[in-house]
């Protein structure tokens, strides 16, 4: 008899096909992108964090964003809040009413907006709270339910041990940890110490985040961390790539080449007519500027691009731009090694 083989690691009884993950980023992991991203391998794809007060005063903006692509499961879909009674009350409506295999709880936004609202990072100052709450989350849904977090506050205050066992404790079925403090926001480096100070803590899953810019990193997270899964964010900017990269790297050894211009130019287009299809080719336009950036980063005369596409407004003329981009870039390449 043939034996199926073990997934690499499962929450609560939703399993991995492979241990790379996509951070949830704000403003970027819509459907649009998660799906895209999830068509080159990802694991698991986190959406962007979503505020529990407007998913319980029903606002129509925030409720948009709560749209999930059959393709994309499993997904995490991640909530933050400073009270108790809405987070439980928006985790009770993401269970009953989406498709997300699991609920997160935002423990890690360093951004003053949210700290104000007594949510994000400022939890990690308090292990009690954290239980309290990741409790009363737990208490109320059927969906597992897990956290992501950073070290700690600042270098003065690094409970990231004392808060996952708090999570643990609570009934969390994982946590993803950043390896930075609030205070260091996205500079400096991560600390992967504590990443491993966690994982060897508890005994629920545990993903390391932070500094995993290439397929080598990733493996060397696992080698030296022990975390059951690695969360890639900004590296996968415009670089679906570095997720299939990533997982063909860690199940062969095999380091995948880079996509050629044309192939980053059509999943960008790609992207984009998914982006179109979910919030209007108006808001689309605007909204994939940045991401039309990543995707031309290192290509040849992209700083011109760059520069053309942030002047654009209509759909059809950004399509046509990106196509005579590409040629373009690829003329040059021909020219470049004919010479």
């Amino acid at each position: 008899m043939t034996r199926k083989p073990t997934k690499p690691f499962s929450i609560g009884g939703i399993e991995m096909d492979n241990r790379v993950v996509l951070a949830p980023m704000a403003g970027i992991c819509n459907s649009a992108f998660r799906l895209t991203v999830k068509e080159f391998g990802a694991g698991l794809v986190y959406a962007e964090m979503i505020s529990d007060k407007g998913i319980v005063m029903k606002n129509e903006k925030t409720l948009s964003m709560l749209y999930i692509d059959e393709r994309e499961n499993p997904l995490s879909l991640q909530i933050f809040g400073g009270e108790k009674d809405t987070l439980v009350a928006a985790a009770k409506y993401v269970d009953q009413n989406t498709s997300a295999d699991i609920i997160d709880i935002n423990m890690g936004c360093p951004v003053n907006k949210i700290i104000k609202c007594e949510a994000g990072a400022r939890w990690l100052l308090d292990p009690n709270k954290i239980y309290e709450m990741v409790s009363a989350v737990v208490d109320n849904v059927n969906k597992p339910v897990s956290v992501k977090m950073r070290i700690g506050w600042d270098s003065d205050h690094i409970l990231a041990v004392e808060n996952a066992q708090a999570i643990e404790r609570a009934g969390g079925a994982a946590v993803a940890v950043h390896g930075r403090t609030r205070e260091q926001m996205y500079e400096g480096r991560a600390n992967w110490d504590i990443i491993r100070d966690v994982k060897q803590s508890v005994s629920i899953p545990v993903i390391g985040n932070g500094d995993v810019e290439t397929p080598q990193d990733a493996k060397r997270m696992l080698d030296e961390t022990g975390v059951d899964g690695v969360m890639i964010g900004r590296a996968a900017l415009g670089d679906p790539w570095m997720i299939y990269r990533t997982v063909e790297y860690l199940e062969s050894g095999e380091l995948k080449p880079e996509p050629s211009v044309r192939e980053k130019i059509d999943v960008c287009l790609l992207h984009f007519e998914r982006l179109a299809q979910l919030k209007g080719e108006h808001v689309a336009v605007r909204e994939m500027r940045k991401h039309a950036s990543w995707y031309l980063k290192n290509i040849r005369g992209n700083g011109r691009a760059r520069t053309v596409i942030n002047q654009i407004e209509d759909a059809n003329e950004l399509r046509a731009y990106l196509n005579l981009f590409a040629e373009e870039a690829m003329a040059k390449q021909d020219e470049i090694v004919l010479v």
